[in-house]
């Protein structure tokens, strides 16, 4: 009995297949974490998609940025942010000149508001991406206290719900994916 248990003790049938059961999990964890981080770029780089090809469409129709055409362009920047993937893809909020502005949905719908009459007026905003401050009005072409000319501004700001699996691979903040851009139009 002994000897037959002591011919077990240097018998290597079976080995491989040990040692792949012990490093399988850890290869399913390094799998499913590529996985999850994959989705968060692709999330990522989808809102900045979506926001740069509303921005896009704000420099093309520069002129809409004023009191008649403000509301307009506002919903219509809301509409590709909204859209830019599928369908209620990204909800956003797009502010021409701190006035008219367009705030879209989960379920894609747009929503309008503002004061149309701030989209006539230039301003030198401060800050950058979601959090704009827009000051007081200045007149046409002054000096900025932060350097540049007061011109024709439009915020927009996309966010996309993200529940990473691991962590939040610093492009999750609560739960959201968000991207964001200013364009001077004029």
């Amino acid at each position: 009995m002994i000897a037959a248990l002591a011919s077990f003790r240097f018998h290597r049938g079976g080995a491989s297949a040990v040692e792949f059961a012990l490093i399988l999990p850890v290869l399913g964890l390094i799998l499913a974490g590529v996985a999850d981080f994959g989705g968060a770029l692709y999330a990522k780089f989808g809102l900045d998609g979506a926001v740069a090809a509303a921005a896009n469409y704000a420099l093309i129709n520069a002129s809409n940025v004023n009191s008649t055409s403000g509301a307009g362009l506002a919903a219509n920047l809301a509409t590709i942010l909204a859209s830019a993937r599928a369908a209620d893809w990204a909800t956003g909020t797009v502010v021409v000149n701190n006035g008219p502005s367009a705030t879209v949905d989960s379920a894609g719908r747009v929503a309008s508001g503002g004061t149309l009459s701030n989209a006539d007026l230039y301003y030198c905003p401060t800050g950058s991406g979601a959090s704009v401050a827009w000051g007081a009005s200045v007149a046409e072409g002054a000096s900025c206290a932060g350097g540049g000319t007061a011109g024709k501004f439009v915020s927009i700001v996309a966010h996309r719900t993200y529940n990473p699996i691991f962590s939040s691979y610093g492009l999750v903040k609560n739960g959201t994916i968000t991207a964001a851009a200013v364009v001077e139009t004029q």
